[in-house]
């Protein structure tokens, strides 16, 4: 097995039991950056004296039996939103250019505590809106991975990384990470800290986390998530044991929204359906559901929120640096202030009438379930459609996605599911499950 492919869990179990060593494991992780990263364009910055620092100390303590927490000498990578202290972060954006931060986002330090070790920042689009990054898909160079966690998403499915942060206001950590043929998890608002992390919207931005299996999201949820005493928005809710969760799989009763498959390619229809059939066939309880009234306007609320949060948090750095914002951002940020005060509140009582009627299916289902993406990854820059995220990043919701299958020309579609607020625990044990019925995706060809 060669060291770069290494999973979360894997890595950790095989550092703890000392038949593998965290400087091992991070030459091997830079030296498949080397060789692939050209192409892919993953990495905005490596720190590789920084990540080779905390190998050799890392490496040091577990030989001695000494070990910081599950994530033990695992590396990883960071969207460039995320502060990072002594690294540039520069959110994709001329304007933010040479910052560099003096202290670690929340979930950088919890990921840190347990041991992980920061490989790098990983490339966004700007401000993680829509002006794209320079990051290609490793499936096929010639498509988008996805955005706006565009370079989290393309570095651990190229095997560069085990484990990367993203972040999600309307479509941008599942997104991606279906595209790349990972697994991808965007947990309920509050769940994860924002604090250190670059806003778009405070009421819909979300940290997210990609991985190639489900039960190395569970590890790192549970190191992530938590209440944060310097971020008001993140949650009190107790943090369970993800990893013991999913240990408890059962077939599960899955609601599926047939509705979006109508606004799915053929294709995407066609190998979503046939993934529906198998997990049915496997024992899952399969019956078809409906979205309430509501979900008509989600998205232009979803939409209306973020640009008006965002022409607010960049109003005093716009009035001085507008001609350095690039098109799409710069549109945003001039529609938001446009946005009349009553639209804003129509938009956010939208959210709460959605949350309200949604909860029926929720208790009904142990999760719902859609197509993760209208389309396989598209060629060109363009980082896809959302629309198929912007219900649960407007409800706050978690969501999931999964490896479900290649189109015939090798591109890798995945399974959305969806559960309640702060259901997490079981619906990672669904996903598992789902995840044990289908398969996970291979390693793209590079």
């Amino acid at each position: 097995m060669s060291l770069h492919t290494f999973g979360v869990v894997a890595a950790a179990r095989a550092i703890r039991e000392k038949v593998l060593s965290p400087v091992d494991l991070v030459e091997a992780l830079l030296k498949r950056i080397d060789l692939i990263d050209g192409r892919v364009q993953a990495w905005t910055l490596v720190d590789r004296d920084g990540a080779r620092a905390a190998a050799r100390a890392m490496t040091d303590e577990a030989a001695r039996g000494v070990l910081r927490g599950p994530l033990h000498g695992v590396p990883f990578g960071a969207k460039d939103i995320f502060y990072s202290a002594g690294l540039r972060t520069e959110a994709g954006s001329k304007v933010m250019a040479g910052f560099v931060p003096e202290y670690d986002a929340t979930s950088v330090v919890r990921l840190k505590s347990a041991g992980a070790i920061l490989l790098g920042k990983l490339h966004t689009t700007e401000f993680a809106t829509t002006d794209p990054a320079p990051t290609r898909n490793p499936w096929n160079l010639a498509c988008t991975p996805g955005g706006s966690s565009s370079g989290s998403a393309a570095a651990v499915a190229a095997r560069m990384v085990p484990l990367a942060l993203g972040t999600q206001t309307i479509g941008s950590n599942v997104r991606p990470a279906s595209y790349c043929g990972l697994v991808g998890l965007k947990p309920t608002f509050g769940r994860i800290s924002t604090r250190g992390v670059m806003p778009l919207t405070y009421t819909q931005d979300h940290v997210g986390l990609m991985a190639r299996s489900v039960e190395d999201i569970a590890l790192s949820l549970g190191v992530a998530a938590g209440h944060d005493r310097d971020d008001p928005s993140s949650s009190r809710t107790p943090v369970p044991d993800y990893l013991a969760a999913i240990t408890h799989r059962r077939a599960p009763r899955i609601g599926v929204l047939r509705e979006l498959y109508e606004v799915a390619t053929p294709e995407v229809a066609g190998i979503t359906g046939q993934a529906v059939n198998r997990l049915a066939r496997a024992g899952a309880i399969v019956e078809e559901t409906k979205l309430p009234p509501s979900y008509r306007v989600v998205r232009a609320a979803a939409h209306m929120i973020m640009r008006a949060d965002t022409a607010s948090i960049h109003a005093e750095r716009f009035a001085l640096k507008a001609d350095l914002y690039r098109p799409g951002i710069r549109s945003a940020i001039e529609l938001g202030m446009l946005v009349p005060g009553d639209l804003y509140v129509r938009a956010l009582r939208v959210r709460g009438q959605f949350r309200r009627e949604l909860l029926p299916l929720l208790e009904r289902y142990d999760a719902l379930l859609t197509p993760t993406t209208t389309t396989p990854a598209p060629e060109g820059m363009a980082t896809g459609d959302p629309q198929f995220q912007a219900p649960w990043s407007l409800s706050g919701l978690p969501s999931i996605t999964v490896p479900c299958g290649l189109t015939p020309s090798g591109l890798p579609l995945g399974i959305q599911l969806v559960s309640g607020a702060f259901t997490e625990a079981s619906l990672l044990a669904t996903a598992a499950w789902c995840e044990d019925t289908l398969g996970r995706a291979a390693a793209p060809g590079l």
